[in-house]
């Protein structure tokens, strides 16, 4: 399993100098969940961004990671809002990997129970899931990408209607 960060809120941070949340370009709130876990998992930072500033280009380049690795299971860490989006492109280049998307609605370093428990169902579900796909976990539900989408009236992701 290969886990590959793109930034999203997960990993926002406050800038006490313009008062902003930004993506860092770092792993910080990854690497700190991961020190509780009693297995090292490869990590590698790609994109930092927020999901809304997500372009062809950078699916393009994490998709080209995932094709060249050896890998066949990915967790990608990715923002709320076009997670969608690149699942759906994922599933358009990838029939024979398993692809799971998370993420969090609050950042990590606000409050690390979203991002941690998130990424603690993705890892888990990585490792019993066989079957070849592109998944969302988010709000204590894994699903195939097409099942699930962000309520954004209720903040949370749920099956869709």
């Amino acid at each position: 399993m290969l886990i590959l960060n793109s930034g999203g809120t997960f990993n926002k941070r406050y800038n006490s100098i313009n008062g902003e949340l930004e993506v860092p370009f770092d792993n910080n709130a990854l690497e700190s969940i991961l020190q509780s876990a009693n297995h090292i998992y490869p990590l590698a930072g790609v994109v930092y961004k927020d999901s809304l500033d997500m372009t062809l280009d950078d699916r393009s380049k994490l998709a080209n990671i995932i094709r060249e690795a050896e890998e066949n299971t990915f967790i990608v860490i990715h923002g709320t809002d076009t997670m969608h989006l690149s699942a759906a492109f994922f599933s358009e280049v990838f029939d024979d990997k398993i692809i799971i998307l998370t993420g969090s609605m609050v950042p990590f370093e606000i409050d690390n129970i979203e991002a941690s428990f998130n990424l603690g169902m993705a890892i888990g579900f990585s490792k019993a899931m066989l079957k070849p796909g592109v998944y969302i976990c988010m709000s204590g539900l894994i699903e195939k990408f097409d099942l699930l989408e962000k309520n954004r009236t209720l903040g949370k992701f749920e099956f869709v209607k």
